[in-house]
């Protein structure tokens, strides 16, 4: 779909159009490879277009069509045998370049003096973040690390685990900076900023279709997280953000870790968001995929109530006793109660009794083509 060009001496160079013979399969992501005059060789990402013989086209083998656009009119509103519908078409050659993991396989440290800094664009968790470029070319969000905010070796140690995390629906982690104070982590630039205040800003102007995708893009990346045993921990609106396409992204991996037996318990006293929170969080400080689930249903009804506060004026203490009596949040406006069933699942007071997030994508797959 685009060309490629070589950041580093691992990479390859790929033209749009040309083909490729896969020589050796590395790990699940990277491929050995050559081109078809065995002039070239590096490492590339697989993509597959498929055509058969009758001169039919499919992307999903038991729905084929005698042509492109009819292809396309009907995965419109059917994902038939897809992860969704065709729902975004591919801009013009560079305008929505995808993100690729890295701006070199397997390099997690950036020069400092590869980036440029333009401007200031927010201030997150942990500093400072700003719209910048690497090497002049590539646009990036660049975050400062406040000194004192978390400990250089559990950084450096994190960003090694990011670097490994790769899906659309991802913030992509570009590198980190550690040679000097402050520390700096290069993420992919996300044009439309982060989606509660992009939900504030466009009140009234969403509708219920578009409100579903958002949600569906969030589930794409927990499902991703969740099937690599990644737990989130802090999953709301504030911490997504939205490209120029309106496609949302999570974001905001500083409290992400991976686990081995699907459960992070915290350390006494670790600060975390009440509003958003299940009761074994709030109780026992106890994470798994499934508070993360909680968690995604709390963003749903954010998502549907164009941005509003869950909870509204309660304190923290007022939501931890109205949640362990068995209150919840009410069903918004712009949800249909089909929409509502699915955010309600996400609240059982029992991990085991929330749906998983492959379960939920379903769920919502199903929604968005019936709807």
């Amino acid at each position: 779909l685009y060309d490629f060009f070589a950041k580093g001496p691992c990479d390859l160079t790929l033209r749009k159009s040309e083909e490729y013979i896969i020589l050796e399969k590395y790990d699940p992501h990277w491929w050995k490879a050559r081109d078809q005059y065995g002039s070239h060789s590096g490492n590339i990402r697989h993509y597959q277009i498929k055509q058969n013989h009758s001169e039919q086209y499919y992307v999903a083998e038991k729905h084929l069509f005698p042509s492109i656009p009819e292809l396309i009119q009907y995965h419109q509103h059917n994902a038939a045998g897809l992860i969704t519908r065709l729902r975004h078409p591919i801009g013009s050659m560079g305008s929505c370049l995808p993100a690729t993991a890295g701006f070199s396989y397997e390099k997690w440290k950036i020069n400092p003096s590869e980036l440029t800094f333009m401007k200031e664009v927010g201030r997150g968790q942990f500093g400072i973040v700003q719209l910048g470029k690497w090497r002049a070319l590539v646009k990036v969000a660049i975050k400062a690390i406040n000194e004192g905010a978390m400990s250089e070796d559990d950084f450096i140690e994190e960003a090694k685990v990011m670097m490994k995390l790769s899906h659309p629906k991802l913030v992509q982690l570009y590198g980190v900076c550690i040679q000097h104070k402050p520390l700096y982590i290069v993420t992919e630039f996300m044009e439309n900023g982060c989606l509660l205040n992009y939900l504030r800003q466009r009140q009234g102007r969403l509708n219920k279709e578009m409100l579903l995708s958002m949600c569906q893009d969030v589930c794409e990346g927990m499902e991703y997280l969740e099937r690599n045993r990644f737990i989130h921990r802090d999953l709301a609106a504030r911490n997504c953000l939205v490209n120029t396409k309106n496609i949302v992204k999570i974001s905001d991996f500083g409290m992400t870790r991976y686990v081995l037996d699907d459960e992070y318990i915290s350390s006494s006293g670790a600060k975390f968001p009440v509003k958003w929170s299940s009761p074994e969080v709030f109780h026992f400080n106890k994470y798994s995929s499934k508070s993360d689930v909680w968690s995604f249903g709390v963003l749903m009804w954010e998502v549907f109530t164009e941005g509003k506060m869950p909870f509204e004026n309660k304190s923290n203490s007022e939501v931890v006793h109205e949640i362990s009596e068995g209150y919840r949040l009410y069903q918004p406006y712009l949800a249909s109660l089909t929409v509502y069933k699915v955010m309600y699942s996400c609240w059982h007071e029992k991990p085991d009794g929330r749906p998983a997030f492959a379960e939920l994508l379903q769920t919502l797959t199903d929604i968005a083509e019936t709807g």
